[in-house]
């Protein structure tokens, strides 16, 4: 058993990155059919009620981010990405709830969740992610190999 992100404490601010180069508009369809909401562009002219994405890309082993905005409260995190992950079919990562910063949450293709580790680069693009590995529960930066 693990924690995960599940009730999100900011209120509605989603931060995933996708594990291949997608476009908005397909990721906008797997968000919509997940959480059964209009999703629409960050911008000027919102919808009432809709869920707000913002996709873009940078390098890395997940080159899509995806940044939501007015998510639903009443929905797990990980859960969300779980639905999204199954409609694209990639795997997707998102912040755990711990206070280590190389600690993820994978959402598979199959549905399933997982704790994973990463190594992450600030750029001016936004945060590239790197070399997953499991986490097995044990010091930061699970099974990372001595330099």
């Amino acid at each position: 058993m693990f924690v995960m992100a599940d009730m999100d404490p900011t209120g509605g601010l989603w931060n995933w990155a996708a594990s291949a180069s997608l476009s908005e508009e397909r990721v906008h369809a797997a968000l919509a059919g997940a959480l059964e909401r209009t999703v629409v562009p960050l911008g000027p002219e919102t919808v009432a009620g809709a869920v707000l994405c913002d996709v873009y890309h940078v390098g890395g082993d997940f080159p899509t981010l995806i940044d939501v905005y007015l998510a639903p409260e009443s929905l797990a995190e990980a859960t969300a990405a779980s639905a999204v992950a199954v409609r694209l079919e990639v795997e997707i990562i998102l912040p755990d709830d711990t206070l280590d910063p190389t600690r993820f949450v994978l959402a598979r293709p199959d549905g399933s969740l997982g704790l994973v580790h990463a190594d992450e680069v600030e750029t001016d693009d936004g945060p590239e992610r790197r070399r997953v590995r499991p986490c097995t529960g044990g010091l930061t930066g699970c099974e990372r190999p001595a330099a």
